[in-house]
């Protein structure tokens, strides 16, 4: 970090603490409402949510790590946890060879449909409740605009990879 860099007006800095907070907080409640429902991990739930709503249920496995910001070889070894319990399936990308092709099962959906009932209301008591509608879709606009910055030089383990 740069020592000519100005500091945070107190505006920033108790945005900034806020934010951390709330994500502190809501993460620990959402991972342990996921492990009840349906024995999942936070990462797992995020895998198989993303294949789920997929229109054919399957994406590729470089496409799924972009996606939810994690590390090609953790989402890997969350993969293979998941294929162990039947709820995804993984083979060989018939358009390219070095690819691996993730796919919903069955079984996956059963779990998703259990787990996002106790999910959806977990996300609303926790984090919308509190806030209007209008709240909402500045959030939602403030967060995006965000991510957006983020994902325009992210870390290594999460770069998007160049399409051939």
């Amino acid at each position: 970090m740069s020592e000519s860099a100005a500091p945070l007006t107190p505006t920033q800095l108790g945005a900034y603490f806020a934010f951390t907070e709330v994500s502190s907080l809501l993460r620990p409640a959402v991972e342990q409402q996921l492990r009840e429902a349906g024995g999942l991990s936070y990462v797992q739930f995020q895998l198989l949510a993303r294949l789920g709503d997929t229109p054919d249920g399957h994406q590729r496995m470089t496409d799924l790590a972009d996606g939810v910001v994690y590390s090609r070889s953790g989402l890997t070894y969350q993969a293979q946890l998941l294929e162990q319990r039947g709820l995804i399936t993984r083979s060989p990308s018939p358009d390219d060879e070095r690819s691996t092709v993730v796919a919903i099962t069955a079984a996956g959906r059963e779990v998703l449909s259990a787990v996002f009932p106790g999910h959806i209301q977990a996300v609303r008591e926790l984090l919308l409740d509190p806030l209007s509608d209008d709240d909402v879709s500045d959030l939602a606009r403030i967060l995006g605009r965000v991510s957006e910055h983020l994902r325009a030089a992210p870390p290594r383990s999460a770069a998007r990879r160049r399409k051939a």
